[in-house]
């Protein structure tokens, strides 16, 4: 139970990312308060959760929203007294956004994901920030992947914005760290069971002109174990991650790639 007694709010908990984490953090005994845009997508996590003996809870919360952040964050501060998690694992849908070669992309379609995602991070760290320095106390958790740091093509805007929400997670331990509070990222490779991969994957293989299934097998070849990261692999260490057991570690992106991003 290595989060017993914790408060962890999670954005975009309807997600295959969120979900995951979710259900990891209650395993490890804390407290869960579920958001997202959709608040149909979060009562099955929840109710999930609660069968398997966690405790969760949830709302209809905008990250794009800051009063909609604020006021949901006093909610949770009034019955728990505090916050110790937030993990962010918004999306956007991805189909007009990837696909086409940057030079000819339109620029309103390079911006929306940069706007979208910094937009989405900084407001939900800042505002777990503000409540974690009095306690000097916390963990803020993002996830990125692989594109943040390796180029590929036809990613669009999406690549960008990966990379900018590593550099806030660094700049954010740099200014949080002296108060107590950590700052880390995951950085995974695709991950097959996301609804969102099964997007991507199919609108990169109809760019390139194979099926699905060859465009898995390509991506997975780049991996040392020619497998793509799992669900459960990323849960996992998301929730050592915001555990005591890795206060040694802040300012810092966990590497899930497999190998793919050999660093």
């Amino acid at each position: 139970m290595r989060l017993e007694d914790k408060t962890a709010v999670i954005y975009g908990a309807g997600g295959g990312i969120g979900t995951a984490v979710a259900k990891a953090f209650a395993r490890e005994g804390a407290t869960l308060f579920l958001t997202g845009h959709n608040a149909a997508k979060l009562e099955p996590v929840a109710k999930a959760i609660r069968a398997a003996g966690g405790r969760a809870e949830t709302a209809q919360v905008d990250a794009l929203d800051e009063r909609s952040i604020d006021e949901h964050l006093d909610i949770v501060i009034a019955k728990t007294g505090g916050i110790d998690i937030s993990f962010n694992a918004v999306g956007i849908p991805n189909t007009t956004l990837q696909g086409v070669p940057l030079m000819e992309l339109a620029a309103s379609q390079f911006s929306l994901p940069i706007e979208t995602y910094t937009r989405a991070n900084f407001f939900t760290a800042r505002l777990a920030a503000r409540r974690m320095v009095p306690k000097e106390a916390g963990v803020i958790l993002t996830v990125t992947p692989i594109v943040a740091r390796r180029g590929a093509p036809l990613v669009g805007g999406f690549a960008v914005a990966m990379a900018a929400i590593e550099g806030l997670t660094r700049g954010l331990s740099a200014e949080l760290a002296p108060h107590g509070i950590r700052v880390l990222g995951l950085r995974q490779d695709a991950i097959p069971e996301t609804g969102t991969i099964k997007e991507v994957f199919g609108i990169h293989a109809k760019a390139y002109g194979v099926t699905w299934e060859q465009f898995h097998d390509m991506i997975a070849g780049f991996s040392h174990r020619r497998q793509l990261t799992t669900l459960a692999e990323v849960a996992n260490v998301a929730a050592f991650l915001v555990s005591d057991e890795a206060s040694a570690m802040t300012g810092t992106i966990a590497n899930l790639s497999l190998g793919a991003l050999d660093d």
